[in-house]
């Protein structure tokens, strides 16, 4: 995975039961990603929830920027172990989003521009995920995942979805990119799940 700007190492002073055990805080934003980074105009941006759903829906871009917004500050976790504490985002619950489907599905599958999937179950964006626009009050780089990346700040970074362009909503779940190749199925950074067997 390379590592590019906004990657200055260790830092020290931070209220330490808001960082998980193995983290470190960093004032940066790092940017990770495993491919070159894509760049969607926004009129031909959707998003989708499709799957195990009575009938899929989708918004364009101005539909999206339509939908209730929320703005909201949270600590996010990366599995290569820095922590970024009081991020402050804005954008739509996915609670709004799935409140336009009918569907028993446990299981989510986040799908990219570029071909990147992750996997949550859907109990974990209920209440607690959101896909967001807007990065400390200005549009979201392409390099952070602009457009629009989901955001679920209770598990390891890697499972907020950069440039995310929809959900498929599964009966059973699917292992996403990462998970593939050996990271943990869930990243629940309390807990160290960083890969298979953590």
């Amino acid at each position: 995975m390379p590592v590019t700007r906004g990657f200055h190492g260790r830092r020290s002073g931070a209220d330490g039961s808001r960082v998980p055990p193995g983290q470190y805080v960093t004032p940066d934003f790092p940017v990770l990603s495993a491919g070159p980074t894509p760049r969607t105009p926004l009129d031909a941006w959707r998003f989708t929830i499709r799957g195990a759903v009575e009938a899929p829906v989708s918004w364009s871009w101005e539909e999206f920027q339509a939908l209730p917004r929320e703005t909201f500050t949270v600590d996010i976790h990366c599995v290569t172990k820095w922590s970024k504490l009081g991020t402050t985002w804005s954008g739509v619950a996915v609670d709004t989003l799935l409140a336009e489907v009918t569907t028993e599905a446990p299981y989510a599958l986040a799908f990219s521009d570029g071909g990147y999937t992750t996997n949550v179950p859907l109990a974990d964006l209920r209440g607690r995920a959101w896909v967001v626009d807007e990065y400390d009050g200005r549009p979201l780089d392409p390099e952070h995942g602009g457009p629009a990346r989901l955001l679920v700040p209770h598990l390891y970074f890697w499972k907020s979805a950069k440039w995310v362009r929809g959900l498929e909503l599964r009966a059973d779940d699917e292992p996403g990119f990462w998970e593939r190749f050996g990271y943990h199925n869930y990243g629940d950074p309390w807990k160290e799940q960083r890969y298979n067997g953590d």
